[in-house]
């Protein structure tokens, strides 16, 4: 109830004003901070030289970004451009072997970059889960797989593989586990879908075309085997109307992405500003909660960033890859929370639906969910803040099942019969400004450190109590509202296309 209740204009005109100038607020607070910090010691690491001729200095803070756009910038650009190069030559000539020439080439980049040995784990693994495939056994696929995977993620395991990777780089460690790490997940797949096929099984060259897909090889999004196996067996390659003018535009989107950031990171320190506690403690709370929200939308632009230009390499593979994930600012369910679709799609399939079949029975969610947050804990590396961070995580996407349980009982469910439309939209909204917040808490675990996330949590919920405790929460509240009025336009939209192609 309440999915597509509308409210007046004027109250939607009201939290689109709240939301605009609290952002503004908070941002001001976040400047003022990052102009005052920008020549502390403690700042040193993270903040080197930028635009000099505006007297600005930039946030480094983040290796990945930085390893992007320097030492892996020309890397990046000359393999995905031959491989765009050989896959229009590959579309053009031999539509019907492309998957082989696209296998072909990612062999060829992998065995340039990584050399012959890291190859040789490549496909040592790859032939072990190729042949657990053929017992046809779902449980062995996952046990097999799992202890594959470990193999990487926990010591001594991990480094005694490594040690067979001679010579030295600043990206061997990235690129060693990220392609390792994702080839075990499209190894898995391709068992398991093995595994369910009723006739015979797919052969070891169908896997190697699968895995050697460059795009996908060392940082993803996995693609599920079926998917894939579908869509690279195409011979007949075409377009969709405008589907040109559609990667061309994402392409433009990614750029300019790239750019914001770039501007945004002179001028807004929200990576490294975290990592000195006493300088923090000293913001506004409003300040504080603007820091913690910054740092899980950078966190989901980067991700978008990534995963899309490899979806547009991909689209123009006449691929139909994951796409990127859901912004942060749109959420407020923890089911809907993820940074990697592409692993997602992977666990929901294999694991999560799978054991929670529908997830509306409160045991056999919470045993899919522990299931889940536990591969994905592997996938991670195990670590202390990651416990953390999936025990608060399972919680936080089981309770969200247990609160719909209970106001489903007959009293609550008749009580909200009663209520019109826009006032259970409006009292949903509010139960989800509370979820909004507890889902930005838990993720800054991950993304900057236990302590920061403490630190936040004290100074909002405890210090801050009851003043801004209370106003950040109708914020939010209001971020919520206009979440669903967006939620409703597009669900209505959908309801007319769904009426749209019965009558044709």
């Amino acid at each position: 109830m309440g999915v597509k209740a509308t409210l007046p204009s004027y109250e939607l005109g009201f939290y689109a004003l709240v939301v605009t100038c609290a952002v503004l607020y908070s941002g001001s607070g976040i400047f003022e901070a990052s102009r005052d910090s920008m020549n502390r010691k403690a700042f040193r690491d993270g903040i080197k030289p930028g635009w000099h001729y505006f007297g600005r200095k930039m946030d480094v803070a983040d290796f990945e970004w930085v390893m992007w756009f320097t030492s892996f910038r020309n890397i990046i650009i000359f393999a995905l451009s031959g491989h765009v190069l050989f896959g229009k030559i590959c579309s053009m000539t031999v539509p019907q072997h492309r998957a082989v020439m696209y296998m072909i080439y990612g062999l060829l980049a992998v065995l340039a970059s990584m050399g012959l040995l890291y190859l040789m784990i490549i496909l040592s693994h790859c032939l072990l889960l190729y042949s657990v495939a053929l017992a046809k056994q779902k449980w062995l696929c996952y046990v097999a797989g799992l202890c594959c995977l470990a193999s990487f993620k926990v010591e001594p395991f991990g480094s005694w593989q490594s040690g067979f990777v001679t010579g030295a780089f600043d990206l061997q460690d990235v690129l060693f586990y990220g392609g390792c790490t994702f080839t075990i997940m499209r190894c898995m797949s391709f068992a398991l879908e093995s595994s369910q096929k009723e006739e015979g099984i797919y052969s070891i060259f169908d896997l190697l075309k699968y895995n050697f897909y460059l795009p996908f090889f060392f940082f993803g999004p996995v693609m599920t085997f079926d998917q894939f196996h579908a869509q690279v067996s195409t011979r007949e390659l075409r377009r969709k109307d405008d589907e040109m003018k559609s990667i061309r535009v994402n392409a433009l989107l990614h750029v300019g992405a790239i750019v914001a950031v770039d501007i945004f990171f002179h001028f807004f320190y929200i990576l490294t500003l975290p990592s000195d506690l006493k300088f923090v403690n000293r913001l506004s709370d409003w300040s504080l909660a603007g820091l913690a929200y910054s740092n899980l939308v950078y966190d989901w632009v980067k991700a978008a960033v990534m995963f899309g230009v490899i979806n547009t390499i991909a689209r123009l593979d006449h691929l139909d890859p994951p796409q990127p994930p859901k912004c942060i600012t749109m959420l407020y369910i923890f089911a809907e929370t993820h940074f990697d679709r592409g692993i997602n799609d992977w666990l929901c399939k294999y694991v999560y639906d799978h054991i929670g079949e529908n997830h509306d029975n409160i045991l056999k969610e919470l045993v899919a969910s522990i299931t889940t947050f536990a591969i994905t804990t592997l996938w991670l590396g195990p670590c202390h803040v990651v416990y953390i961070w999936s025990l608060v995580n399972c919680f936080g996407l089981n309770f969200e099942l247990w609160v719909q349980k209970f106001f489903q009982l007959g009293p609550f469910a008749k009580l909200e019969a009663k209520l019109s439309g826009a006032m259970s939209r409006r009292i949903r909204a509010a139960f989800g400004a509370v979820n909004f917040w507890a889902i930005v808490l838990y993720n800054i675990l991950a993304l900057n450190s236990l302590e920061f996330a403490l630190l936040v949590t004290k100074r909002l919920l405890v210090m801050g109590f009851p003043e801004s405790t209370l106003s950040i929460w109708f914020i939010t509240y209001c971020g919520v509202q206009l979440i669903k009025e967006r939620e409703r336009i597009l669900a209505i939209q959908e309801e007319e296309k769904g009426d749209k192609a019965k009558l044709e």
